[in-house]
């Protein structure tokens, strides 16, 4: 059985969902009816524009979840069959919405636009940092931001497979937790290039915020089981869908969680619709009998079909 995921934050670049040959136009097309929302050419920008300039919070969110939806569109055009469920990470559980059917692709674009926007104001510019911290178990990581915290936020954010934990929350709590996660045994601790600490509680104000935003969009039950970041559940109803995207934008991803929960609906074939192939490497790290593919261009989707 076949589970969709669809990437987040993080594995956008310059270029992303070119490379569709005979079904470009229909990756274009996505791009398109995203444009008419935002007001500006995305496509464009996308094919055309800097790294700096995609990196930047309020772009990259609608960039990557068109893109996702591009990737998932060609597959299912080429006749892909259904999975049997779905998870995105953090952004790209969105695109699971979407691709579910629980959430119109329009609303979903102006619902991320509006998000990335309330993150960027929520935390001043370099005030807020990220770090993939490699090597150490869930626990230890927990142990290195408590101390490193020194009063103010530093926070286990993302749990994407054993012995990778992302950490968020002030710069200088982050930056402080670097020496403390090296003497614990750290393999690395990776500064990432992101413009704000997200899933932080630092988003709190954001995610009250996008709650009211929520409040106006219409969702409908998913077709299939869409896994929830924030508690690795699936839920049926809108408000318990509203509160979940809520809840994400200030708490822990579950990563390895929704993972392992795809698995145990037999979901052991995973397709990641979107570019790259992060979700398809911690996949591997999380449970060896999964065989994750990525899909986000012509070769990859015929490899994965």
């Amino acid at each position: 059985m076949i589970a969709g995921v669809f990437p987040g934050q993080g594995s956008q670049s310059p270029g992303m969902a070119s490379g569709w040959g005979a079904q470009e136009a229909l990756a274009s097309a996505v791009f398109a009816e995203a444009s008419a929302v935002l007001g500006y050419d995305l496509w464009a920008l996308v094919a055309e524009g800097s790294a700096e300039e995609l990196g930047r919070t309020e772009i990259t969110q609608p960039a990557m979840l068109a893109a996702d939806i591009a990737a998932w569109r060609c597959y299912r055009a080429a006749g892909g069959r259904m999975p049997v469920a779905m998870a995105g990470h953090s952004l790209g559980e969105y695109a699971a919405l979407v691709a579910a059917e629980s959430l119109a692709f329009a609303d979903a674009v102006a619902l991320v636009a509006e998000r990335g926007r309330l993150m960027q104001a929520a935390v001043a510019p370099g005030a807020g940092a990220m770090a993939a911290v490699l090597g150490l178990s869930d626990e230890a990581v927990l142990g290195v931001c408590a101390e490193a915290a020194e009063g103010e936020v530093c926070e286990a954010v993302n749990f994407n497979s054993p012995g990778q934990v992302v950490v968020a929350g002030d710069a200088a709590a982050v930056a402080r937790a670097e020496p403390l996660a090296k003497a614990a045994g750290a393999k690395r601790f990776v500064l990432l290039p992101v413009s704000v600490p997200s899933h932080s509680s630092l988003m709190r104000e954001a995610a009250a915020r996008l709650a009211d935003a929520l409040a106006t969009v219409p969702l409908v039950p998913p077709v299939v089981p869409v896994l929830h970041n924030v508690d690795a559940k699936t839920h049926d109803d809108a408000v318990a869908i509203r509160h979940a995207l809520v809840e994400q934008l200030h708490r822990p991803v579950q990563w390895v969680a929704c993972v392992e929960a795809l698995a145990a609906r037999g979901a052991l074939r995973q397709l990641e619709f979107g570019p790259g192939k992060v979700l398809s490497g911690l996949a591997k790290r999380i449970d060896k009998n999964i065989t994750s593919l990525p899909v986000w261009d012509e070769a990859s989707l015929t490899a994965a079909m």
